[in-house]
């Protein structure tokens, strides 16, 4: 089951954490996989995969500048042939209550997750109409579903991704393109080890199965969406929380 072989993958922000691992199980799926992060930060997961006996490439891009963004799908089809699988998950958190929140970090994570993930996709959907098939996989996060204090940018652009993928779903079913969203919930990242240790506990006690999910956790979602037999399944919201927000 999932078999991906023969497929070609972009995954962003590639470089750890929910990004990495979704990576490393796209190509252990047999998907060929572009690791897109910035510099050369996805380099480490590039050579996880290809230490495995996998497929894979490093490209160097910010998804805030969209000139860059806008050519990488025809690079890849260029070098590769085809883009069967995009799964748009670079983003950032800035957080801090509304009151305070300055105009910059408001628009940082706006351009960041929500905005790049449009350009990028614009971009992805015309080889992806071409070849009248395809998988957008779009990461969220269970802020966008229910909220959270002092977040009130990274809810509204993670809000905003939901939303997206649905419209979008509508949009492109007709050429076999599916669009789908994973909402994770608390994950244990980087950005969730900078939390004190009793936020890390308070969390956690919120979460029916009473811990935080690992990033493999996320990327066995992304594989299934990405994979044959979620073909009839599009315009959904995996929630991936255990069962955090229901």
């Amino acid at each position: 089951m999932f078999e991906l072989t023969g497929k070609v993958a972009l995954v962003t922000g590639a470089s750890r954490g929910i990004g990495r691992a979704i990576a490393l199980q796209l190509s252990k799926q047999g998907a060929t996989i572009v690791a897109a992060a910035r510099g050369d930060n996805a380099a480490e997961t590039v050579a996880l995969i290809t230490a495995a006996g996998g497929v894979a490439e490093a490209v160097s891009v910010d998804v805030t500048d969209a000139a860059s963004l806008e050519k990488l799908p025809a690079a890849i089809v260029a070098k590769h042939g085809r883009l069967d699988i995009l799964v748009s998950n670079a983003g950032i958190a800035r957080d801090q209550l509304l009151m305070r929140m300055k105009r910059d970090d408001w628009d940082a994570v706006i351009a960041t997750n929500l905005t790049a993930t449009f350009t990028l996709t614009q971009a992805a959907m015309r080889p992806m109409l071409k070849q009248r098939g395809g998988r957008i996989i779009v990461i969220s996060s269970v802020v966008g579903q229910m909220g959270n204090a002092g977040q009130a940018n990274y809810a509204a652009s993670k809000a905003g991704l939901i939303g997206f993928a649905k419209a979008l779903a509508k949009e492109v079913a007709s050429r076999n393109i599916t669009v789908n969203v994973i909402a994770p919930g608390m994950v244990d990242t980087d950005m969730t080890r900078a939390l004190t240790d009793k936020a890390q506990v308070d969390w956690a006690a919120q979460i029916p199965l009473g811990r935080l999910g690992a990033p493999d956790d996320i990327a066995a979602a992304a594989c299934f969406l990405a994979s044959d037999e979620a073909a009839y399944i599009t315009g959904h919201v995996l929630a991936v929380n255990g069962g955090m927000y229901m």
